[in-house]
């Protein structure tokens, strides 16, 4: 059985600003059965100028069509104290408790409370002076590759190694930076080829409807599977739509959870409740016709049908010219 694979319920910022709501996603994605749940920390001032424009995806669902990406992300900005909370509420939930850094006020927020992991987000991947703050404190990476190739992926590990980070500490994820993400530009062979190029664990984040995808990488091997996740799909809010609500969450665990299961060992061997049926399902030696003792075994006067007992067929050529020792009637075992 492959090791478990680590299930991470993306609430990015689907908490819309709202504490209350933020609360009720640590309690859903704990319900699930998710490993992690992860927010994101951020000062919208620090992330993005006054100029930045939004996302296709970001006009279309924000919670105020009209305003600027900084107004959007002001009104999803929570405090440090906020999060603080936030962190020590899951820790009394049991659920471990993560959040994506945007900027290096946040990023030392994250380490004063001792995050056990840092997540690198696809948009940080050639952000030189970024990777080496979190690669100079030698703690385990997350590092998403969307909107990226091999060549920018090995710029980001060996600036965070240079920083000071192991490289057996990185673990990778595939991505596709799109909400949702059409299928035909998924592309989940490139974790075999990520894994293959770089010789790190490789996980997927998803941003495709449904949950078909990240079973599916799970299948290919993704060792993480970070998923975005809601209260409601319908709620306005930039990643609610491409986001999955906590009954189809749990639903996307429990097929992952199956999924690992049936991966087995690779080793092609009887299991244990086949054993019971291989005298049920197989079939033995017996005659077709009336056989006389001394009579020889021909192809004419034997067959195979499922008797429960007997020879094998893997034996036929050993019985056929031998004499019968004794007289044998129609559909009679060999012995």
């Amino acid at each position: 059985m492959k090791n478990k694979t680590i299930i991470i319920a993306e609430a990015g910022v689907n908490h819309n600003g709202s504490m209350d709501i933020a609360v009720k996603l640590i309690d859903a994605a704990k319900e699930t059965g998710s490993d992690v749940i992860k927010f994101q920390s951020f000062i919208a001032e620090k992330l993005a100028s006054n100029n930045a424009k939004k996302a296709e995806y970001q006009s279309k669902n924000s919670l105020d069509t009209n305003i600027s990406q900084l107004g959007m992300l002001k009104k999803l900005e929570l405090s440090f104290d906020q999060q603080r909370f936030l962190f020590n509420y899951a820790a009394e939930k049991g659920i471990e408790i993560a959040s994506t850094a945007f900027d290096e006020e946040s990023i030392g927020f994250l380490r004063e409370i001792n995050m056990p992991f840092w997540k690198v987000p696809s948009g940080e991947i050639d952000n030189t002076p970024y990777l080496r703050i979190i690669g100079s404190f030698n703690k385990p990476v997350i590092l998403s590759t969307g909107m990226s190739t091999l060549a920018d992926i090995e710029y980001a590990l060996d600036v965070l190694v240079k920083a000071g980070t192991k490289r057996d500490k990185i673990s990778l994820l595939h991505c596709t930076t799109e909400y949702p993400a059409p299928f035909n530009e998924v592309n989940i062979n490139v974790i075999e080829t990520m894994k293959t190029s770089f010789g790190l664990p490789v996980g997927y984040s998803d941003h495709t409807t449904g949950i078909n995808v990240p079973i599916a990488a799970v299948a290919k091997g993704a060792c993480i599977i970070e998923k975005h996740f809601t209260l409601d799909k319908n709620m306005p809010g930039p990643d609610h739509k491409a986001s999955l609500e906590p009954k189809e969450f749990k639903e996307m665990v429990t097929a992952i959870r199956q999924v690992e299961e049936a991966l087995g060992n690779g080793i092609k061997q009887v299991t244990d409740s086949e054993k019971a049926n291989i005298p049920i399902a197989r079939k033995n030696i017996v005659t077709a016709k009336r056989i006389r003792a001394g009579e020889l075994f021909t192809e004419d006067n034997l067959t195979t049908k499922r008797t429960g007992a007997g020879i094998s067929p893997r034996y036929w050529d050993f019985i056929i010219g031998r004499k019968a020792a004794r007289d044998y009637e129609p559909d009679e075992e060999i012995e």
